[in-house]
């Protein structure tokens, strides 16, 4: 049977079709004989209980520069005229995307949505962790200066390396700051912080076992898929590719796959199909990311394996007619 998949992402126009995840489904999809629809989260609606949204057909290739064509765009609904739904568009975790997911939310039953758009919104990247803080390492959540530096002095026998200052809901690697052990413009940054984000910020000791990779492993409705390793590019802390970071083949070590142990069965049980989750070292688990996970394309290059195929037997395996 033919689905009918509509996708919610960025413009199609300026995909970076080496390493899109995203663009990878939509090859995978169509090699399936599935119909692919491209929209505008922006163009998402509700009218009279209907959801609707501006869509065009398209049909993609992976040729740099002439990767897609695009039919005429027309106002569909996604109830009647769709089966399923990839909530792909990027980051950042703020209003517009969580009302995008609970319009979407009202498909359930009727179409299905990948990743479930409630347990997006109930599962933001650097929250939904906080359920496995056992595989963390010391994380404060705070807003105050004060508890900040209490923070660093708690920890500081053990971990030597100061501090690592993030937004909640940033993406990307992106307003990622180390402060050294002396704590010398902790009070500055978190001014800066308090000044552009009304939610509090997460503060971690910065882990210099980063140098031996922040590893992306991908779970696929609650299973290993496969992993990449992530290195720091020159001059950086950050290892995340968009950051200048390099990537290398990984397997997972026993305390990774303790880690995905874990949370597997919750994956799968919240929806959660396509699920990118980061641990630093071998052992520390930073983040669960579940918005628009990457590293698809990569992982596949290293492994010689087809990740976007196990997404989309998962997918396949939650239609009731297939």
């Amino acid at each position: 049977m033919t689905l009918r998949v509509a996708v919610q992402m960025d413009p199609i126009e300026t995909v970076k079709i080496a390493g899109d995840s995203s663009f990878a489904l939509m090859l995978s999809a169509q090699e399936r004989g599935h119909e692919l629809y491209h929209y505008d989260v922006r163009s998402l609606a509700w009218d009279r209980g209907a959801i609707t949204a501006h869509a065009a057909p398209v049909t993609v290739q992976r040729v740099e520069g002439n990767h897609f064509t695009k039919g005429e765009t027309r106002r569909i609904d996604l109830k009647e005229d769709i089966d399923v739904v990839l909530m792909r568009q990027d980051p950042p975790f703020d209003l517009g995307y969580i009302s995008a997911a609970l319009l979407l939310d009202r498909l359930q039953g009727e179409t299905l949505v990948v990743n479930d758009p409630r347990e997006v919104i109930n599962a933001p990247e650097k929250m939904f962790v906080l359920d496995y803080a056992r595989f963390m390492p010391p994380t404060l959540i705070a807003r105050s200066l004060d508890d900040v530096r209490a923070f660093q002095r708690e920890i500081a026998d053990e971990f030597l390396g100061g501090l690592v200052v993030k937004p909640l809901h940033g993406n990307g690697g992106k307003a990622i700051f180390r402060i050294g052990p002396d704590g010398e413009n902790l009070s500055a940054l978190f001014e800066v912080f308090n000044q552009t984000w009304p939610e509090p910020h997460m503060v971690q000791p910065f882990l210099p076992e980063v140098s031996e990779g922040d590893k992306r492993i991908v779970l696929v409705d609650g299973e290993v898929a496969g992993a990449i390793n992530r290195f720091p590019g020159e001059g950086e802390f950050r290892s995340n590719l968009a950051q200048g970071g390099h990537a290398e083949g990984a397997e997972l070590t026993e305390r990774e796959q303790e880690i995905c142990a874990a949370m597997g069965p919750e994956l799968k049980k919240r929806g959660l199909v396509f699920v990118g989750i980061d641990v630093i070292g071998g052992k520390w688990l930073t983040e669960i990311n579940v918005t628009s996970p990457t590293g698809i394309v990569a992982i596949d290059k290293f492994n010689g394996t087809d990740t976007a195929a196990k997404i989309w037997d998962a997918i396949e395996a939650r239609q009731p007619a297939l």
